[in-house]
């Protein structure tokens, strides 16, 4: 996907406050951590097409509203996945300035998860 100019530099500019993750990365913490939370951060439509497994679903556009709802423990590990990685990378940023502490982007989304083989929900 060709991204925007405006949207690349809203992206590039919360990058250096975000914490990112490889996909190896995240699966270690993954593992490593059973209270750890994967959240999806795409649209509907892309949840429903498939997902990875243990992600829950709290689209973009309800993040700022819903986030505290969901995880109201501003210290709980969160990662955070999108299509491709700039989304998440703009939730991180958004959750950090809502007060949680261990939040973290994984690079390349869902399509560098399901390159790597992270088991995915597909729609029944």
């Amino acid at each position: 996907m060709v991204h925007s100019p405006g949207f690349l530099k809203v992206v590039n500019e919360a990058r250096p406050r975000v914490r990112e993750l490889t996909v190896d990365e995240a699966r270690a913490r993954v593992a490593r951590n059973p209270a750890v939370i994967l959240i999806d951060v795409r649209e509907d439509h892309e949840w429903q097409a498939g997902h990875a497994v243990e992600a829950v679903h709290l689209g973009r556009g309800i993040l700022e509203r819903d986030l505290e709802k969901q995880i109201p423990n501003a210290d709980t590990e969160i990662l955070l996945y999108c299509g491709g990685g700039y989304r998440s990378v703009l939730a991180a940023d958004m959750a950090q300035r809502m007060g949680y502490r261990q939040v973290y982007s994984i690079i390349g989304g869902y399509k560098a998860m399901v390159a790597d083989g992270w088991p995915m929900r597909q729609p029944s």
